[in-house]
């Protein structure tokens, strides 16, 4: 019988049992060319929109804020601006992605950062008993009910998307 090969757990997977929460594990190819949602849910065989991806902002009065947003949605600064309790937010620059949040573009999860940023979930998660998000490295997703990520980074639903 074939041995399945076993998944290295990301610092993201760890916190998620750190809390005792249920999850599930997605491993894929990936290439610098694919590292958008909707080539992750054609990889995993998963519907475009249940896929989340993480988005790193500063807020000219909170500094770093996250948002976690469905794949195939565009980020609404101003939205995210009045639901964080900033003026203005613009997207952190990605040079800086590594330094402030301890991962790299493709491999962003809103678990785990080196700091416990403001988190805002898109409240389209609503309409998912579980959304996939990155488990914290490139090629690895995790599954788990919008309810547990709110729960994992203090998060809060909110009104993100154009």
């Amino acid at each position: 019988m074939a041995k399945k090969k076993k998944i290295q757990k990301t610092n993201a997977m760890r916190i998620v049992e750190q809390h005792k929460l249920t999850y599930n594990e997605y491993e894929f190819e990936w290439s610098e060319d694919h590292l958008s949602a909707d080539s992750v849910a054609k990889k995993i065989g998963i519907e475009d929109g249940k896929i989340f991806k993480t988005l790193v902002t500063i807020g000219n009065k909170t500094g770093p804020v996250v948002a976690v947003i469905p794949g195939n949605k565009e980020l609404d600064l101003k939205k995210l601006a009045t639901a964080s309790g900033n003026k203005k937010v613009d997207m952190l620059h990605l040079k800086d992605l590594e330094e402030t949040t301890g991962y790299i573009r493709g491999g962003c999860s809103p678990i785990g950062m080196k700091k416990l940023f403001p988190t805002y979930l898109a409240e389209e998660a609503n309409h998912f008993d579980t959304i996939i998000i990155s488990a914290g490295k490139r090629g690895m997703q995790i599954e788990l009910s919008p309810l547990s990520i709110l729960q994992v980074t203090n998060g809060r639903m909110a009104d993100l998307t154009t």
